[in-house]
């Protein structure tokens, strides 16, 4: 059984889609999907195993080796990610009973599980394949997945969010498909190792550049790196909030892995780095994100969008990590990756608890809400100081990896952006505190209104990864551990 993981970590949860669409009531799909995300993340942690234990594992479909056979390839990058993706799973189905029931009717819950559990099997497919076209056929399977969740939302802005992001998405998957067409008819080969060994002797081909250039462009577009970033707070916004906390933490995240996996292992890094200049592209993109995007955030009255906008703004701290284009730039990069997809998963599901119980997340409809939800309010404000990099979070470590590799660089105006960025963060976290713990209602419906706190359901999760964001903050053996294993395998 432990040989066939690469490929039950993808199958699980793909047969079991259409197996929610059968099961007529809302509480047993929930159970379904639940189940199937935990398993998903036990596989994680089989893998996580046996990739230290034994090294890279290599996995052939029906039996024909590659690169003639498509292969499942499960290496340190791999394993971390597949980590990442159905840990976030799991809590998030963990916590979604509620949620579920308030936003989506009952008659359509049954196809939302199945949509989600075909948004998971894209995801974990993405990376665990090795197979270049592969990973754009999960990307799509990802994609069109999201594009049904986040229209499922109650706010018909939701239609029009999805429909941005289909537009978009569309684009950015038909950039990445010319660019694995382009590599193909140079190559005859679409196995990424393979790739990688005959890409150094056609690098003067104008038509790998053209290649490169349209992956360049496509995964940015699925990164939402700025001004490629559009899409990305109106879905946040309008999705129903449980997606939002799925897709927050792991959507952007295995964007980045593409990136990663195109860019230092299809490409061998110092081709991306040193001929095609792939540090030129990212550093200046990822510093005005981190700018703008957290300049926007401090004017939202809409805490999702902000807290969306603010996304974006970490994104550019990953590329920016990344893009310096050192080993320790890109593990850096790599330990915000995994740093932000508890914290801000965790914000996103706050969010989801307050939307729950007052049916709003307008920052005017926070006033007082550190009284009458003590323990969700208390975790936003815990999580918001690993958002901003306060010492013995998460955030800290990562942020100071980012301000260590860039200065370590010599790159002053990326250090100063990092501390600038964060010093931004601040302001739009106080302005949440500020009306949760200084600020009554203003209206009389909201001073008489009863609020109860979350269901112990969501805040137990809630807090599970507000521990994380403090744990990961103390103890970075796995988070920089895997990490650096996994680039000094990317960095050869």
């Amino acid at each position: 059984m432990l040989a066939h993981l690469p490929a039950l970590q993808v199958v699980i949860p793909l047969i079991s889609a259409p197996a929610c669409v059968l099961v007529t009531r809302a509480n047993w799909a929930w159970l379904l999907a639940t189940a199937v995300s935990i398993i998903s993340f036990v596989i994680a942690l089989l893998l996580v195993h046996e990739v230290s234990e034994h090294g890279v594992l290599s996995y052939h479909l029906g039996g024909w080796r590659p690169p003639l056979g498509i292969e499942y390839r499960i290496d340190h990058l791999s394993a971390y990610l597949l980590t990442i993706v159905a840990a976030t799973a799991s809590i998030t189905m963990i916590a979604a009973r509620e949620s579920i029931k308030q936003e989506i009717p009952p008659e359509k819950a049954s196809l939302f599980f199945s949509a989600y559990l075909l948004c998971l099997t894209g995801l974990l497919g993405i990376i665990a394949s090795g197979d270049a076209f592969n990973i754009f056929v999960f990307l799509e399977i990802s994609s069109l997945s999201s594009y049904v969740l986040i229209a499922m939302g109650r706010d018909r802005r939701a239609l029009t969010a999805a429909y941005q992001y289909l537009i978009m998405g569309t684009i950015g998957a038909t950039f990445i498909l010319i660019g694995v067409g382009l590599l193909y008819m140079l190559t005859g080969t679409l196995n990424i190792q393979d790739l990688q060994q005959r890409i150094p002797a056609i690098v003067d081909s104008r038509t790998l550049h053209a290649a490169f250039a349209f992956l360049t462009a496509g995964i940015s577009l699925k990164i939402a790196l700025f001004p490629l970033h559009l899409w990305l707070p109106n879905a946040y916004a309008h999705a129903p909030s449980m997606i939002t906390v799925f897709l927050s933490a792991t959507a952007t995240k295995v964007s980045v892995y593409v990136l990663l996996r195109f860019f230092f292992d299809l490409f061998p890094q110092e081709i991306s780095l040193q001929q095609f200049h792939l540090g030129k592209i990212l550093l200046p993109l990822s510093i005005i994100a981190i700018l703008t995007a957290s300049f926007v955030a401090i004017f939202q009255e809409n805490i999702k969008r902000m807290l969306a906008y603010s996304s974006v703004a970490q994104i550019g701290y990953m590329t920016l990590a990344i893009g310096l284009g050192s080993a320790d730039g890109t593990i850096a990069g790599m330990v915000y990756l995994f740093n932000h997809a508890i914290i801000k998963g965790g914000l996103f599901l706050a969010m989801a608890c307050v939307l729950l119980r007052i049916g709003s997340v307008q920052l005017e409809d926070f006033a007082g809400l550190g009284r009458r939800m003590p323990w969700t309010m208390a975790a936003v404000v815990l999580l918001g100081l690993g958002l901003i990099g306060i010492p013995f979070t998460a955030g800290f470590v990562s942020k100071w990896y980012v301000l260590s590799a860039a200065i370590e660089q010599g790159h002053w105006l990326a250090a100063i952006v990092v501390v600038g960025g964060s010093l931004l963060t601040v302001l739009y976290i106080w302005k949440i505190i500020e009306h949760a713990y200084f600020k009554t209602p203003v209206s009389a419906t909201r001073q008489s209104q009863v609020i109860l706190e979350a269901p112990r359901q969501m805040l137990l999760p809630l807090w599970l990864l507000v521990a994380g964001s403090f744990y990961f903050g103390l103890d970075t053996s796995f988070s920089l551990g895997f990490a650096s294993t996994a680039v000094q395998a990317l960095f050869h």
